[in-house]
């Protein structure tokens, strides 16, 4: 046995594991699902404004990207089942400043109100200095904000907060306070500061509202900072986890919200289903009526590009959107497009009196050129379209793209292994002009 033969049962076996793998993890109790965004699972989604305007240009990406995962903890802290939230930088192409927005999506969740007050439960940490032309003896002041500047030291560096009691041997004598931990580089910053302001007052500021005022006794190193406001057990317990969970680096403001019902999520999922059940079920007939044989194992490769294709969206997993099926259907026809590609070019080499094992080879080599070339300017649109594109624009790109790369294999590895690998059917090329065509 030739090693294409032994290469096509490795294929077909491949088909059909891969197959099994995704009829079987569709089962209840499965560790491997489909997971579908917001559109087709029902649910809420959350538009948030994010205000970079007290961060510096080069720290941006950096403090989105923290508010991004801190958001996203915050959310799973509170069990909502797979939430997706994505950081997007709005009219890049405009000549005005840009816009950073967070898109939360969570699926499941339709009471809008209930997501609302999950995502406003997380606090913003402050430090700022007392102004030195403001005079501060402890009492309340009508606006905070305007006496205090900032010191670039948020809940962005934070790291970790713990309640601790200090003053006693026991919880009932001491007083409960609130351990702060920043990372290297906030400890740098909360040791510069500290340096630079002894004898001045540190405000710690949570969701814009003083909450400790300690004054600065000396240089603090090894970024560790302790909140004292007064707290009973309960409050310094929920303010160190409320912390740990959700300190965001820069503030935000909700500007949008969608609710999407279930009922019509379950709606687009099968219309989904069903037109690329339909589109598939077209694409195989062609191929059988027009390419016969030949046309037989193009199909093979196609159910092999699907499998692929199904099981990649279950292991990374990929978030299916109901644009992102559409890419899914749509690199179906670019992969069909590389099958035929092949075939007229193996047609052309028949037809000029080539051997039909010649002919497989010329034909494939002169078609990979056609089919590098198409597939590197779809994988480049569907890069650009993933990087500048919304969070329903990156669903499709996401998809479209990886059936690319699934479709270049498929078309190059597996139709060429499946058709030189019987060679009882070269004789049945010679006597049918190649499946169909005539010389």
């Amino acid at each position: 046995m030739n090693r294409h033969r032994i290469g096509a049962l490795v294929l077909l076996a491949l088909i059909i594991c891969l197959g099994y793998f995704v009829y079987s993890s569709q089962q209840e109790g499965s560790r491997f699902p489909f997971k579908y965004g917001l559109d087709l699972a029902g649910g809420t989604e959350l538009i948030y404004e994010a205000d970079v305007s007290n961060v510096g240009d080069a720290d941006i990406e950096n403090a989105m990207q923290a508010l991004r995962d801190v958001i996203e903890r915050r959310v799973n802290l509170f069990g909502v089942s797979e939430p997706i939230v994505q950081a997007e930088r709005a009219s890049i192409f405009s000549g005005g400043d840009s816009e950073y927005r967070l898109v939360v999506e969570l699926p499941g969740v339709t009471d809008v109100d209930e997501a609302v007050r999950l995502i406003g439960q997380t606090p913003t940490l402050e430090f700022k200095l007392l102004d030195s032309g403001v005079t501060f003896e402890g009492q309340a002041l009508e606006d905070p904000s305007s006496a205090f500047v900032d010191t670039g030291l948020t809940g962005r560096f934070l790291e970790s907060a713990q309640m601790e009691f200090v003053g006693g041997q026991t919880q009932v004598t001491s007083e409960p306070i609130v351990v702060l931990n920043f990372n290297k580089e906030g400890a740098e910053l909360f040791a510069e500061i500290t340096r630079d302001n002894i004898g001045n007052i540190v405000a710690i500021f949570l969701d814009g509202e003083v909450i400790s005022t300690p004054v600065v006794r000396q240089e603090i190193i090894g970024g560790v900072a302790q909140i004292s406001g007064g707290f009973n057990p309960e409050e310094a317990r929920d303010l160190a986890r409320n912390l740990n969970f959700g300190a965001l680096p820069v503030p935000i403001n909700l500007v949008s919200t969608q609710s999407v019902g279930s009922t019509l999520g379950q709606g687009t999922l099968d219309q989904g289903i069903t037109a690329g059940i339909i589109g598939f079920i077209v694409l195989a007939g062609f191929l059988l009526l027009w390419y016969r044989l030949s046309g037989l194992l193009a199909v093979v490769s196609l159910s092999l590009y699907i499998f692929i294709l199904l099981s990649i969206f279950k292991l990374i997993p990929v978030v299916l959107t109901a644009s992102g099926i559409a890419g899914f259907i749509l690199s179906v026809g670019m992969a069909v497009d590389a099958n035929i590609l092949i075939f007229e070019r193996i047609k052309e080499e028949l037809s000029g009196g080539r051997s039909v094992p010649d002919s497989i080879k010329e034909g494939f080599a002169r078609a990979w050129p056609s089919i590098r070339d198409a597939n590197i300017t779809s994988l480049l649109t569907a890069i650009i379209l993933f990087w500048f594109g919304t969070s329903l624009v990156k669903g499709f790109a996401l998809v479209f793209g990886l059936g690319v790369l699934t479709s270049m294999f498929t078309a190059i590895v597996a139709t060429r292994t499946l058709l030189v690998a019987l060679p009882a059917m070269r004789a049945f090329w010679l006597q049918t002009g190649f499946s169909g065509f005539k010389k």
